[in-house]
Order: C-alpha cells, then structure tokens, then sequence
C-alpha cells in the first residue's frame, strides 16, 4: 500500500499515529463484513436460521456466526441485500452438533 506524499522511511515516521482513510470500495459482488452482522439469514426455502452476531476468519471459508450458535461457511451465501442473507446449505449442514 502507498499514501501519495509518504515516499520513504522519514515520511512514513512523519504520519506515524495519524489516522488515514480512503474511499470505499464499490464492488457490489463482494461481501462486506459491515454488510453482514446483523442479517437475518434464511434458506433459499425461506427457512430462517438466525442473524448474524460475527463474521469469523477460517482457512477455508470465512463463517457466518449464528445468533443460534451456528456456523455458516460463506461459500454458501447466494445473496446479501438489504439485511437479508440468502443460502443454499448442504443437507444436514443445520443439524451437526445436535
């Protein structure tokens, strides 16, 4: 990453603890972990399954944490708009750990 103007060490020291920003990105095909915590999630079915309390890192795929305590790879999400979170789970995904 570089800032315009903080070209060297002595720059970067200069800016130290300052805080930058940037303009967001627009790209409506990326989830965005903003956009998710807080959705209620359903099954294509309509099948409500909670909402989501955290988006958690994993090595495979990123989890959708459950308010029900339920893990959700987000590979299965097929739509997020407006609070609404869409997926298409394997059978028997809801059913592990009970």
């Amino acid at each position: 990453m570089r800032f315009v103007g903080v070209d060297d060490r002595a720059d970067a020291e200069a800016v130290a603890g300052e805080t930058l920003w940037a303009a967001p990105i627009e790209d409506p095909t990326e989830l965005w972990v903003h956009e998710l915590v807080g959705s209620e999630v359903a099954e294509i079915d309509g099948t409500v399954r909670g909402r989501v309390v955290a988006v958690l890192e994993n090595p495979a795929h990123d989890l959708l944490e459950l308010d029900s305590g339920a893990l959700v790879p987000v590979v299965f999400v097929r739509s997020c708009a407006e609070g609404r979170i869409t997926i298409d789970p394997p059978a028997g995904l809801f059913d592990l750990g009970t």
